[in-house]
């Protein structure tokens, strides 16, 4: 499992990344805290954070459970797939709304795949 864990210790080092990046728009565009609006650009790293957690909730649990019942090593893989994959939707984010397609589909699908590939190998275990 380490290799699994090692993975979901990078996508928490994006997520916080992607932290200090708000935090730097925060500044450049003057949107004083507790406010998340006021700047097309802010809030396009604003969203990009918070979308990720709200991926990270599903990564992190769906990663352990594959790994445990299918592949430790497809599960990290997926995992990698996912980290880059929110890099290319930062990007495409940031620069036009309309760009972030991309990044969605490919940081989706692994997370789509890791779920439903814990669960019938959880079920499976479970039946057997």
């Amino acid at each position: 499992m380490a290799l699994v864990h090692a993975v979901i210790t990078l996508a928490l080092i994006e997520f916080f990344v992607f932290s200090i990046l708000v935090g730097r728009a925060r500044v450049q565009y003057k949107i004083e805290a507790p406010a998340i609006t006021g700047h097309p650009i802010f809030e396009r790293y604003h969203r990009v954070h918070y979308n990720t957690m709200e991926q990270l909730v599903l990564l992190i649990p769906s990663m352990l459970i594959f790994a445990s019942y299918v592949s430790e090593s497809i599960a990290a893989v997926l995992g990698v797939v996912f980290i880059i994959s929110r890099v290319v939707y930062l990007r495409g984010y940031v620069a036009d709304p309309k760009k972030r397609g991309a990044g969605f589909g490919l940081s989706t699908l692994p997370v789509m795949i890791l779920l439903a590939g814990g669960l019938i190998g959880a079920v499976r275990q479970a039946l057997a």
